[in-house]
């Protein structure tokens, strides 16, 4: 008997070896590396010559540049991460830790979707007396949802070409497996033959397809990497456990932008979309504590202000700790370095921990000044006014630098109504048409040290 052929793969990267190692060649990651068996070729061809068809190149001039058609999901927020709706078809791969809203989400958009298109709900890890339960939860009518438990890939492109539906909701793609192959579900295999068949069916129906994917450890999807190269948009759904608030992000859309995010609330009856994230990011603020500043930073298009507390305490052993939730630890340690360094602040014997208040991640410079400056309140135990906010980039000299979308931001500030906005110094006409905006301060800083004798009287 012939042994069957194996090969070897990676679960991170997707990358494929001859033999299996301890570390990935291509990725580079310890103990990835797994073996799966090759499908038989010759069980699955049509014989011959008679799988080739003849194909044609188009040239670039003769393709149709129509915009592609888009629809509404029903969901404002939803809308806004896809770049202004779903296009018709597209793959979109959704992603998250379990529990955190994934199903619910897709779920929740059927009841608007279904209004003027043909739903079907595939699930492979609920019953369908269990899907009618959480609908009737979530509020979401039957008329135009149809609904299908099943796991086989062959039983799910059947039914898909007898109801022909506009829209197919995947829930998950680590449940499906196609009878053909011998690996079980959830394996690399499966799940990048059942990823590609909904992609053929996708362009080749125009049928929308919407598919849930689980994460692992690291928090990133399940299976191979190439997973994600091969769907239209990857959408992430972050959420802590012990939060109501949810953010959608967009990882990789072909359609739109990839900066835009998308916030939600898990409440009883589903997840409802929170238009102004600001003002819920800086509810529950307190009043005259030190350690506390607002900045403003830009998701995407939209300016979010954010809440940086933070807290300094003498290092008991002489080692001083840091620790970061939701703020970069190596520019945290930056930042802690340049106080010290430029603002004639002894922090290197303290241990420090910043927290970004609403489980929000910001991964831009303009956060800088005010941590900076919740860093300082802490240490000398002194609040900031409550209604001060600061914005900037800070150097390793020391220097505030001007970031990008200033006026924008500005605007979002005097719009929450706060009155002070500390800023990096501006020159000639960017600095006349900072000054125009009305019932808010600017406080201009051309260093941290100006910026602390600023607002601290340091």
């Amino acid at each position: 008997m012939a042994k069957k052929k194996s090969v070897f793969f990676c679960t991170e990267c997707g990358g494929e070896t001859l033999k299996w190692a301890g570390r990935c060649p291509a990725c580079g990651a310890w103990n990835t590396v797994v073996e799966q068996n090759l499908p038989d070729r010759s069980a699955r061809s049509s014989g011959g010559n008679s799988a080739f068809h003849s194909v044609r190149a188009l040239s670039l001039t003769e393709i149709d540049t129509k915009e592609e058609i888009r629809f509404s999901t029903g969901m404002g927020e939803l809308d806004r991460v896809l770049g202004g709706g779903a296009v018709q078809g597209s793959l979109v791969l959704v992603g998250g830790a379990p529990g955190v809203g994934k199903s619910t989400l897709l779920l929740q958009i059927c009841n608007s979707l279904c209004r003027e298109n043909k739903v079907l709900y595939v699930s492979g890890e609920e019953s369908v007396r269990q899907l009618k339960l959480r609908a009737q939860r979530l509020g979401v009518s039957g008329s135009g949802l149809l609904v299908l438990s099943e796991t086989g890939l062959e039983d799910v492109l059947q039914c898909v070409g007898e109801e022909k539906p506009d829209i197919l909701i995947m829930d998950s793609i680590q449940t499906m497996y196609n009878g053909a192959l011998d690996s079980p579900p959830g394996s690399i295999t499966q799940v990048k033959d059942c990823t590609m068949s909904l992609m053929n069916l996708a362009k080749s129906q125009d049928l929308t397809v919407f598919v849930i994917g689980h994460v692992n450890k690291e928090g990133s999807i399940a299976g191979p990497k190439v997973l994600e190269h091969m769907v239209d948009c990857v959408l992430y759904f972050e959420g802590e456990q012990h939060s109501a608030c949810r953010i959608l992000r967009a990882a990789k859309n072909r359609f739109g932008a990839t900066n835009e995010i998308g916030v939600f609330e898990m409440q009883n009856n589903g997840l409802a979309e929170i238009e102004n994230p600001s003002q819920m990011l800086l509810s529950g603020r307190p009043d005259g504590a030190p350690g506390t500043c607002v900045t403003c930073v830009m998701e995407g298009m939209r300016p979010v202000l954010a809440e940086i507390q933070a807290l300094l305490a003498p290092a008991p052993y002489g080692s001083a700790r840091r620790s970061c939730n939701g703020f970069d630890y190596g520019r945290a340690s930056m930042l802690l370095a340049v106080l010290e360094k430029r603002g004639g602040l002894k922090v290197s014997a303290c241990d420090a921990y910043l927290n970004i208040i609403g489980g929000l991640t910001l991964d831009e410079p303009a956060a800088d000044l005010a941590a900076v400056l919740a860093l300082s309140s802490s240490y000398l135990d002194k609040p900031i006014a409550p209604d001060l906010t600061a914005i900037g980039e800070v150097g390793l000299t020391g220097e505030l630098r001007v970031v990008n979308n200033l006026d924008q931001r500005l605007s979002e500030v005097q719009r929450l109504g706060f009155k002070k906005c500390v800023i990096p110094r501006r020159r000639g006409k960017q600095q006349q048409n900072t000054r125009s905006i009305q019932d808010l301060q600017i406080i201009e800083a051309a260093n941290i040290g100006e910026a602390l004798r600023a607002v601290l009287g340091k």
